[in-house]
């Protein structure tokens, strides 16, 4: 998910993306162990997502 779709959720929005995308590692920790997952580049994309959603909730939660 690129910043600029992120930036343009709500506060609400962006919880709901965090605790979907933490579940989403989750899953895909789990298949990395088991030897299901073909390649480990998904984890980082969806860590990059997880930091800049935290990122943005960070920004705002200072702002106000």
């Amino acid at each position: 998910m690129k910043i600029k779709e992120i930036r343009d959720l709500s506060v609400e929005e962006l919880q709901e993306k965090e605790k979907s995308f933490v579940e989403e590692l989750f899953r895909l920790r789990i298949r990395f162990a088991t030897g299901q997952l073909e390649s480990s580049a998904l984890m980082k994309g969806v860590k990059r997502d997880v930091a800049r959603v935290k990122t943005v909730l960070r920004e705002r939660g200072d702002s106000k």
